[in-house]
């Protein structure tokens, strides 16, 4: 499992500006900013369905699941389906705190694998204005959790792939996840995704490596 956090999390332990991180998702390139915020470039996000994977139909260009209707836990969601090196099912609500049953639809939807047979990372989201989403995740395997990095880059493509906001050029998209803010730029020049966001000290340690 990959989550974009454990990128900045880490870059707070090394002094260099620019470094690349080997994960299971692929190499990452994160560079420290003058501000003490760290810029990930977090690669081209993955919209084929089949490769994200999900067994939803296509219904959009690139083979992609986009906003496709999919009911589970007795209820209809339309569903959106991105992959930055695992699978992210978006699904957009008017609200956040009353259009939901969190604690339910999150697992029933996470595991649900008559249409995610990796199960996957599930993001309730609300689009606060055209540059301010905000969201509530829940991570597969782990449940609902304060930030997903990944997740973060995965729905604002969606958003922008469902038109539910404008591809903000050179700005980024801010992203209220509960833990705090992440900033987001899909670049139209190399398809790549960026998420930046502070880095502070949590806790340090070591480790002996066999």
């Amino acid at each position: 499992m990959f989550t974009g956090n454990m990128t900045s999390r880490t870059s707070t332990s090394n002094i260099a500006e620019s470094y690349r991180i080997h994960t299971l998702a692929g190499p990452i390139i994160s560079v420290m900013n003058s501000d003490n915020t760290i810029t990930v470039d977090m690669g081209e996000p993955i919209l084929d369905g089949p490769s994200v994977p999900t067994t939803l139909a296509p219904n959009s260009e690139h083979n992609s699941v986009l906003e496709q209707t999919h009911t589970c836990n007795g209820k209809e969601w339309k569903i959106s389906m991105v992959s930055m090196g695992n699978p992210h099912a978006i699904i957009f609500v008017d609200d956040l705190e009353n259009g939901i049953d969190f604690e339910t639809d999150g697992p029933a939807l996470e595991s649900d694998t008559s249409v995610f047979p990796a199960k996957t990372n599930v993001e309730f989201v609300h689009v606060m204005s055209p540059t301010h989403l905000k969201m509530k995740v829940w991570e597969r395997g782990a449940g609902p959790t304060l930030a997903c990095g990944t997740g973060t880059c995965a729905l604002v493509v969606a958003a922008i792939r469902a038109g539910k906001i404008p591809r903000p050029g050179e700005d980024n998209v801010r992203v209220t996840n509960p833990g705090g803010d992440l900033f987001i730029e899909w670049r139209e020049e190399n398809n790549k995704v960026y998420m930046t966001g502070p880095a502070t000290l949590s806790f340090q340690g070591k480790a002996s490596l066999k």
